[in-house]
């Protein structure tokens, strides 16, 4: 662990009022979670390339973000790297009580059951669904809101009624658009179809976040197929028409 406190110690000198860096002196709680989430998706992006080097060098790159919290925090004298660390070893010990017996005692308590309690046990916790992060990647959101509903029963019982309901989700979008509804309209539409279509995902257990970055690099890859095709034609897509890039991504999708 060694690196560790170097890097403990090197943030420490970065932040040095007097002999430290201007840009990191700067920066706050709010200003860095930017960065964070940037960092985050560039960890996922690595394991979706399983390219292990390169996630070795974006776990670091996360770390340092956690490293710089504890900092700032630890200058407020509210919590130190220390303090996230045994949080969260006592939270893994309390929510594994059938491995650590001795520590959190027995019971037959599950994983969810014990997230629940936790969930009550914190101040201002309210109803079932205000705690979850407004933050969040809006599928990711999703998910977890129609989670936590499953959680007491609020559910459908299988995937077959879900896509029963994208169907009418659909339709009701089909109407609005036949209909020359308000944009607000549509968008509400729209929304409730992206929900039904996310609560689809869940019940496959299919990530939507994850289906659509998938789709998303399919796509990207067969529109470069595209371009090349129309390269070697000596044409720029600004010049061809939508039917030749029709049949060059018809073509993009056989490769």
């Amino acid at each position: 662990m060694d690196n560790l406190y170097r890097l403990v110690n090197l943030m420490q000198l970065l932040r040095d009022p007097e002999r430290g860096c201007p840009w990191d002196n700067r920066q706050t709680f709010a200003s860095l979670v930017p960065y964070t989430i940037e960092e985050v998706y560039e960890v996922a992006a690595a394991i979706d390339k399983q390219d292990f080097p390169l996630l070795r060098e974006e776990l670091g790159d996360l770390l340092l973000q956690i490293v710089f919290y504890a900092q700032m925090a630890r200058e407020q004298d509210l919590f130190d790297l220390d303090d996230v660390a045994r949080s969260i070893s006592d939270k893994l010990v309390r929510r594994h009580p059938n491995i650590f017996e001795e520590q959190a005692g027995p019971g037959g308590a599950t994983w969810d059951d014990i997230k629940e309690a936790e969930r009550r046990a914190k101040p201002g916790s309210g109803a079932l669904l205000d705690d979850i992060p407004d933050a969040l990647p809006q599928l990711l959101r999703a998910w977890k809101i129609q989670e936590r509903a499953a959680s007491v029963g609020f559910d459908w019982q299988e995937a077959r009624p879900v896509l029963s309901k994208i169907a009418e989700e659909l339709t009701e979008l089909e109407e609005a658009l036949a209909a020359e509804d308000a944009q607000d309209r549509l968008a509400e539409e729209l929304g409730d179809l992206l929900f039904s279509a996310v609560n689809l995902g869940r019940h496959l257990d299919i990530s939507a976040e994850d289906a659509l970055r998938k789709s998303n690099e399919k796509f990207r890859r067969r529109f470069r197929c595209v371009e090349q095709q129309m390269a070697q034609q000596g044409k720029s897509l600004a010049n061809c028409s939508m039917e030749e890039m029709e049949q060059a991504w018809q073509a993009a999708k056989l490769e």
